[in-house]
């Protein structure tokens, strides 16, 4: 906790001075074990995120989000408005898991996973290090009157900022519209796909003025994630945490000197360097506590730990931990609260793998005509009715047929043609008659079942309703 507990903080944030302006946030180059771990996650992260647009399995988009055309790709595995109750089911999952993930582990998703950190701080930030420099550097630069080197240096970060943004975009675009349309957009040239290419240069300035200007304020002030940390967070939850009981002892912190026994002396392990507030991205000062502000990116972890190796302190002054951890030094445990989540993520899983399993890839819906009544024809009763087809794969059905599997004695007519073919990812409809004998039927309405056929193979069953004349007792 600050010295004298001043809560003022509390009052405002990081990226907004006094007088309600921006405040610009120049955090120091971060470096240590969990930098370089994040490194590698980031990186691993970026290159399956560019990627995955542009693998197929099954002639399937690996990941697809085409909201246009209401059409779903999910690790291969295609999904339509049919489906939107599984597509609805797996947004669910989603939200109890970071609820759960969160109550455990803090805002660790928005440090080490969320693709506008990873960017930010492993793409633009490291650019803007190699160009800029480091803190110190920066802060001058930006005092500096326009000379050459600042128009030079400003010129070349922006380009470079604008052509990754633009990059990005269009890496954003083959999620929504697919990356054979983006890739044909190229291949003809922007013009001969305007709607495309006005939603790219859309998309292109969105993150550019994200990256470039908004930048952590995306954290802090637009993205509802930090506000509902707040609410999921409890004194058992892991997070990026100050040791307050050992920072601050007794007598609070206090600057280093040789020769003088901390402990002994009631003051704190803290040298209240400030290291790990100027490397903080979002400009916050861990030593205040949680904060809507950390995304957990354990940078102050790292410079904390560096400093106190330098003092010749114990490190994990600044580590993962919980508040009860610290202040009673219990271990972490799965609470009952954990275990409920828990349970509820299972059975949400296990329902959504269930109906995954029960989904067929052709859906066929048969429907009587409304308004039309049965037909005498003989002995037998006839209704009509309309069928559509969807096919949902990315093969072709060519010879599609229907039969009634109950009552046996039904037969099918289709009008105009003997079979049906559905293009990949199309559908078909028509019309059918539909005969039955009288002495079959159950009364006035009849349960049918119907079979669609490709070939000798069965690939779908519904369901529909007969009428026919009621039965006089």
């Amino acid at each position: 906790m600050e010295n004298g507990n001043n809560e003022s903080f509390r009052d405002s944030i990081s990226t907004i001075d006094k007088d309600g302006k921006r405040a610009w946030i120049y955090p120091k180059k971060p470096s240590g074990p969990f930098y370089n771990k994040r490194k590698i996650v980031s990186y691993l992260l970026l290159a399956f995120l560019i990627a995955a647009p542009f693998i197929k399995i099954n002639g399937n988009q690996l990941l697809l989000f085409n909201v246009i055309d209401r059409k779903f790709n999910i690790f291969g595995f295609p999904f339509w408005p049919q489906d939107f109750y599984l597509v609805v089911i797996s947004m669910i999952i989603g939200v109890v898991f970071v609820t759960l993930f969160t109550v455990s582990f803090g805002r660790i998703f928005c440090g080490w996973i969320c693709p506008q950190t990873i960017f930010m701080e492993m793409v633009f930030r490291r650019i803007e290090y190699w160009i800029d420099g480091d803190r110190g550097a920066q802060m001058r630069l930006d005092k500096q009157p326009w000379n050459s080197e600042k128009i030079r240096k400003r010129l070349l970060k922006w380009v470079i900022f604008f052509l990754i943004s633009f990059i990005i975009a269009n890496v954003f675009l083959s999620y929504i519209i697919g990356s054979d349309a983006v890739l044909l957009m190229v291949e003809d040239g922007p013009f001969a796909h305007m709607g495309n290419f006005i939603g790219l240069i859309i998309f292109t300035g969105a993150f550019y003025f994200v990256f470039t200007w908004f930048r952590e304020q995306v954290c802090v002030i637009a993205c509802p994630y930090g506000r509902l940390q707040g609410v999921l967070l409890d004194n058992k939850s892991i997070i990026v945490a100050y040791d307050h009981v050992r920072g601050e002892r007794t007598n609070g912190r206090g600057k280093f000197k040789k020769g003088v026994d901390r402990e002994a002396e009631g003051i704190g392990d803290c040298i209240d360097c400030k290291q790990c507030v100027n490397v903080c991205p979002t400009g916050i000062d861990i030593r205040n506590g949680t904060q809507l502000e950390c995304v957990n990116c354990t940078a102050c972890i790292d410079e904390c730990d560096f400093v106190m190796e330098k003092a010749g302190l114990p490190k994990g002054l600044i580590r993962y931990a919980s508040e009860e951890e610290i202040v009673e030094n219990k271990p972490y445990s799965f609470t009952p609260r954990q275990r409920g989540y828990t349970v509820v993520l299972s059975v949400l899983v296990a329902v959504l793998i269930g109906l995954l399993f029960l989904r067929t890839d052709v859906e066929a819906r048969v429907l009587r005509v409304a308004g039309k009544t049965f037909e005498h024809k003989g002995a037998n009763i006839s209704n009509v009715y309309t069928f559509k087809i969807m096919n949902k794969t990315m093969k072709d059905y060519d010879h599609l047929t229907f039969k009634v599997k109950n009552p046996q004695s039904a037969a099918v007519k289709l009008v105009g043609k003997d079979v049906i073919e559905v293009k990949k990812e199309d559908y078909s409809e028509g019309v059918l008659f539909i005969e039955i004998p009288q002495k079959d039927l159950d009364g006035y309405s009849t349960k049918v079942t119907i079979e669609v056929y490709d070939g000798d193979r069965l690939i779908q069953t519904t369901k529909t309703n007969f009428l026919g004349p009621r039965l006089l007792n």
